[in-house]
């Protein structure tokens, strides 16, 4: 398992898939706004990577939200446009109805995708969702998101920032 404060302090990274025993070297890319590019994305971050159906997992000790800011979704494009979600909790699925964070888009899953804070790092992990999610421009399974990033869920893109108590 790659982690990601280790992947973060070089350059370009060599694994070796244990399944297959192919080599990969990814070059990291750090952008402006502190959010970590891994290019290109390996296999297993991919939406299109098979495998298993992901269930739930319980809630892990090591999720928390920030002591000094909320983390705010906003979704600025597709039919919830302009509505925003203030992070009660540091885990929380974003769906259709039913879901933490409830979007009003035939595009997307029951269950679509969860995020779960660590802070200031906030994961997006896709639950397997019918028609993925996007970060970064490709279907992920996987991603790290930062103050200001994107993503899109169905016809809806979300952006999450952290604002200042």
């Amino acid at each position: 398992m790659l982690k990601d404060d280790v992947v973060a302090k070089h350059e370009k990274v060599q694994f070796r898939c244990t399944r297959c025993g192919q080599t990969t070297i990814v070059e990291v890319k750090r952008r402006v706004d502190e959010t970590v590019v891994i290019s290109p994305m390996p296999d297993f971050a991919r939406a299109s990577a098979s495998s298993t159906k992901q269930n739930m997992v319980a809630l892990d000790d090591g999720l928390y939200l920030p002591a000094d800011a909320s983390i705010v979704l906003t979704v600025t494009a597709g039919p919830s446009m302009g509505k925003s979600f203030t992070l009660k909790a540091p885990r929380a699925v974003i769906g259709r109805k039913g879901a933490d964070l409830p979007l009003d888009d035939p595009e997307i899953s029951r269950h679509h995708c969860v995020l779960e804070v660590r802070d200031r790092f906030v994961n997006l992990k896709d639950l397997d969702s019918t028609n993925g999610t996007f970060f970064e421009g490709e279907r992920v399974r996987a991603g790290v998101l930062q103050d200001g990033a994107e993503f899109r869920v169905g016809s809806s893109t979300l952006r999450l920032n952290f604002q200042s108590r």
